[in-house]
């Protein structure tokens, strides 16, 4: 027996109303698909040192010239091949790039070799933004406390860019672009012709010479550094993607240009100091000393995510999260500490803290100043 029309009506109604439910609960658990539950425990990622490099002390003079040829180099070891800025999830570069460091009384010398198959630059500005050339860059943050420290860039036509971050751009640092290096030596050497594309190139070579005394400004220790200290360094390459036009060299529009570096950051951003690599000065004998790696790093990491947890909190929430049960990270230890980090809050600021093995205490802030407790 056939159902009454009106009964038919209703019941396809019925059935649209549905579609149209389930349609919509389907939309919203896709808007929230990646979305971490407040009370699903948040993943913390495995801890991957940075990379290090045992710096020695130069065994002779070194002259300034970009050639990286004085004897004093040649017991210098070099850095691993720089990756790409986001590490191993990339391609290798397409051209090798690597670092020596060394030191004396007066100067920190980083001396880097880069291969380049077309030598090109345009800015002869001090103080122009350099990487808008293919360049070489130098952070140096002294004390590894995510704030003050140091940048230098430089291109083939030995043009400077130096700079002071109070502390970095995501926690709303600006560049102290008035910041100079009295002192500071710099020199290129172009294994090839530059801005000629007539010919293919080797590469071209840097040497820089940092005076400890400029180094020394917002170091808040001794400089030249202790035989076995710890400075947090790393470098930058920026290369360009380019194409020949009316015998020139031209940056090709809409491209964006590839970061490569010593320690890789695992996002586009140089502006991370606590995955910049560990240069270590020692006084032993080239080839004799010794790298130490940092007891603290893994409890660093920890207080980083709690970093990182706290800031997406922030943005979704509008305020801190005052306890890490809010950000999932409730039962937060590891290598290194005794015990469970501790996070202490109030609308404004908050401070999360770690006890370490040997008796001290490491901190972290809102803008990822990150200390020790002596």
């Amino acid at each position: 027996m056939s159902e009454p029309l009106q009964f038919q009506a209703l019941h396809r109604c019925g059935l649209i109303v549905a579609v149209i439910c389930t349609s919509f609960l389907a939309i919203l658990l896709l808007a929230r698909a990646g979305e971490r539950s407040e009370t699903e425990p948040r993943k913390v990622p495995p801890y991957v040192p940075p990379k290090g490099y045992l710096c020695y002390r130069a065994a002779g003079k070194i002259v300034i010239d970009g050639k990286l040829d004085d004897a004093a180099w040649r017991n210098a070891p070099w850095t691993d091949d720089f990756v790409d800025i986001e590490g191993d999830v990339k391609p290798k570069p397409r051209f090798r790039t690597r670092v020596k460091m060394l030191w004396d009384d007066d100067y920190f010398y980083v001396g880097a070799e880069l291969e380049e198959p077309h030598v090109w630059a345009t800015l002869t500005k001090h103080d122009s933004v350099i990487f808008q050339d293919n360049d070489f860059e130098v952070f140096i943050d002294p004390n590894g406390d995510n704030h003050e420290y140091y940048e230098f860039e430089i291109n083939a036509l030995n043009t400077g860019w130096d700079l002071l971050l109070p502390m970095p751009y995501r926690d709303g640092g600006q560049a102290v672009n008035s910041w100079d290096i009295p002192g500071l030596k710099t020199a290129v050497h172009v294994d090839g012709t530059i801005n000629d594309p007539r010919d293919v190139d080797r590469g071209w070579s840097v040497e820089i010479a940092f005076p400890w005394k400029v180094l020394g400004e917002l170091a808040y220790q001794k400089v030249p550094p202790a035989d076995g200290a710890q400075w947090r360094v790393n470098f930058s390459r920026v290369e360009w993607l380019h194409e020949i036009v009316d015998g020139k060299y031209r940056k090709i529009p809409d491209k964006k240009e590839d970061n490569w570096v010593w320690s890789p950051q695992g996002v586009i951003d140089m502006h991370r100091p606590e995955t910049w690599g560990y240069v270590q000065f020692t006084n032993a004998p080239p080839g004799e000393g010794k790298f130490r790696p940092d007891e603290t790093g893994p409890v660093r990491h920890l207080l980083h995510q709690v970093y990182t947890a706290q800031r997406e909190y922030r943005k979704q929430h509008g305020k801190w999260a005052k306890s890490l049960e809010e950000l999932g990270l409730s039962k937060v230890s590891g290598a290194g500490m005794k015990g469970l980090v501790r996070l202490y809050a109030t609308p404004d600021l908050y401070q999360a803290t770690a006890d370490l093995n040997n008796g001290r205490r490491l901190h972290i802030r809102q803008d990822s100043k990150t200390w020790v407790e002596r």
